[in-house]
């Protein structure tokens, strides 16, 4: 894969099924480079094989599809060219959309309650005079805020307590219903009248002016965020919140039930317990959550492993994953009459995992692919619909059977294979100093070698590399790199003391983990060159690559990019540093420094390339100005990369030009550090 393949590089939803269990839905997106923007459309999906995946809507930006409860319509999430997506509703036998909602920031998620009358959606609701409620007021020109909690942004977003998400219903559309006409004249003047009427008016139910879109009822309200709203069998709102009264001060959320009623206090359901999504069984007879262990403090989140737990009528919530071993990773959905289907991490692999209330929980065997969603196919309980990317391709969506058979059924991905046959990954299991077995992939490029070597390290720290196609990997692949990747202790898929061992100790036994895999694999992986080694790595990945060439010069270059830099000036500066350090690095600023890169960044001598974006909240751009400065002092061969506009997500989002541009200057660097001849 090249640069310039990257609009042939597709992002596929998770896939909904139809109640029938004939075909599926999903939404398919490219990055376009002459949009510089995501485009999709949502496609249907023959699960029987007779016809072939044909595109169901034709909008710059549809995505986020489901069923309602009967199968009647399908809602989907529409951004028009203001980037404001909004709710909209088609029959799934096929017709013109039509948009449901008029959330003035866009809506983030929704569902149909179970009688599709109505759905409920989460919306970012600004206050007056902000974000463009006020005609003549800009950005610049808002009036001050005043913070007073810890928790005030958020990577992506900016300033987040003066535009909270709060819970909204509306009615669902009739698409079959008469078109809205746009009035004229006499029309559009009583029309105009009416609504100042409605907005001069004192009673507490707003009075309904025709419109395009029927207006929402506000659910929520105050200093809280909602999300992952769902309705049970039995019609139950229920949504994650932190409502709580230390919410500022810890990281516990909780799922609530709401009333379908303005400003009614909600309940949860399972108080106490941090839980972040929930799914009711078909039958109704139990609520199922995710959620994970926060200890004592409700603060102490490293390598903590989210579960499965059941909520039944005793009221009391069950884990039913083990704590220790299984890592869930995302998304509820019903399976059968009593369970639900969720992902799960497994060394590097993601794969569907069914849980029954019961206890019963199962892996679906998945080889080599990695799920990234997952459906059950009503009345069989053998074989699921999934979306699944591979190590020969991106995703696509097929059928998985409980035997890990795969069926695939799409080609979105085709253009990209046929341009670029992609290059397969080797496994490898080395054995650090201390005797403990590190997992991960070597990707050895075609053609002779011995091939230069680009050690890579991944982000979080409790994220993970797998074997499941990756851009990044392919890219320098196929301009002639080995590749080098692992998972050290701190990362995830390897049960909760994997990911914990590094607590208090960022820079021992991870570092460790890195260059005795990398030794590894210099040794035993025929073609790959010893003498000629660059490393890079992002977020974590900046940390951890900014620490190695701190400590040794045995690198030929580093690109450290949105680095976690400085232990110190994270706190106050990123949306998560107001608990991360202390989690992770401990409560004393002095042994804190002793785990900083910053505190040895002098001792650099490998040149050194800094990537960063100018809105970067996670990481924040100051301490790559500093650790870059530092560097150039000292005259160390270093260059600074900063793309404007662009945040924390650049390398896994970010615009498509910026991403091309971004791979282009990575290229250029390895290639004047690291020539491939």
């Amino acid at each position: 894969m090249r640069p310039d393949h990257l609009p042939l590089l597709p992002s596929v939803s998770a896939p909904q099924v139809h109640p029938d269990g004939t075909w599926a839905v999903v939404a398919a997106s490219y990055p376009s480079l002459d949009a510089d923007a995501y485009v999709g459309q949502l496609w249907r999906i023959d699960l029987r094989g007779a016809e072939p995946p044909r595109r169901l809507t034709r909008g710059k930006a549809d995505a986020a599809p489901q069923f309602s409860p009967g199968g009647s319509l399908i809602g989907f999430l529409r951004a028009p060219a203001d980037g404001r997506p909004q709710v909209h509703v088609i029959p799934a036998a096929g017709g013109e959309p039509v948009q449901a909602t008029d959330a003035k920031l866009g809506v983030g998620e929704f569902t149909f309650a179970p009688d599709e009358r109505l759905l409920a959606f989460t919306a970012r609701t600004p206050e007056e005079g902000r974000y463009g409620t006020l005609d003549g007021v800009g950005a610049s020109a808002e009036d001050a805020r005043r913070i007073t909690t810890l928790q005030f942004q958020s990577n992506g977003l900016g300033w987040t307590n003066d535009r909270r998400r709060q819970l909204f219903v509306t009615e669902v559309p009739d698409p079959y219903g008469e078109p809205f006409v746009e009035p004229k004249g006499r029309a559009a003047k009583a029309l105009a009248d009416a609504k100042l009427a409605a907005a001069a008016s004192d009673l507490d139910t707003p009075v309904d002016v025709p419109g395009a879109v029927r207006p929402a009822t506000q659910l929520t309200r105050g200093d809280f965020d909602h999300s992952d709203p769902t309705f049970t069998p039995d019609g139950t709102l229920l949504a994650a919140s932190s409502r709580h009264d230390e919410r500022d001060l810890d990281l516990l959320t909780e799922v609530f039930a709401f009333d379908l009623t303005p400003d009614a206090e909600p309940r949860p359901i399972a108080p106490g317990l941090n839980a972040y999504e929930a799914c009711g069984a078909a039958d109704g007879a139990t609520t199922f959550l995710i959620g994970a262990d926060l200890g004592d403090t409700n603060r102490d989140f490293v390598g903590r492993l989210g579960g499965v737990f059941a909520l039944d009528a005793s009221g009391q919530p069950r884990r039913l994953t083990d704590a220790q071993t299984v890592q869930v990773e995302h998304g509820l959905t019903p399976f059968g009459s009593d369970g639900v289907l969720t992902i799960v991490n497994e060394r590097g692999t993601t794969r569907p995992l069914t849980v029954r209330a019961d206890g019963t929980v199962t892996t679906w065997p998945t080889g080599e692919a990695s799920v990234l969603g997952a459906a059950e196919i009503p009345g069989d309980p053998t074989r699921i619909v999934v979306t699944l990317a591979t190590p020969d391709s991106p995703p696509e969506v097929g059928i998985l059977d409980a035997s890990g058979a795969l069926t695939v059924l799409t080609d979105f991905s085709g253009r990209l294979r046929a341009a670029s046959p992609g290059v397969r990954p080797i496994e490898l299991t080395a054995t650090a100093s201390d005797g403990y077995a590190v997992h991960g992939w070597v990707y050895v490029p075609a053609g002779d070698g011995p091939h230069p070597v680009l050690l890579n390290i991944h982000g979080g720290p409790h994220s993970t590399y797998g074997p499941a196609f990756f851009d990044e990997f392919q890219v320098y692949a196929d301009a002639g790199y080995a590749v080098v990747a692992c998972n050290p202790r701190g990362s995830g898929g390897y049960g909760e003391h994997h990911g914990r061992v590094i607590k208090d100790a960022m820079g021992d036994l991870d570092a460790s983990d890195i260059l005795s895999f990398l030794d590894h694999a210099l040794a035993s992986v025929p073609g790959l060159d010893a003498s000629r080694v660059g490393v890079q790595g992002g977020s974590y990945g900046g940390y951890m690559t900014a620490w190695l060439i701190g400590h040794t010069d045995r690198f030929a270059a580093a690109i450290v990019e949105r680095g976690f830099l400085d232990t110190e000036s994270f706190i106050g500066h990123s949306d998560i540093g107001w608990f991360f350090v202390e989690e992770y690095n401990g409560t004393d600023a002095a042994h804190r420094a002793t785990q900083s890169p910053m505190s040895f960044a002098s001792e650099v001598r490998t040149p050194t390339l800094v990537i960063h974006s100018e809105d970067d909240l996670r990481c924040p751009l100051g301490p790559a100005l500093r650790y870059y400065t530092t560097l150039k002092l000292n005259k160390v061969d270093a260059e600074l990369l900063v793309f404007p506009g662009e945040n924390h997500e650049l390398s896994r989002s970010g615009t498509p030009h910026h991403r091309k541009q971004r791979f282009e200057a990575i290229l250029d660097w390895w290639g004047r550090h690291l020539p491939l001849v």
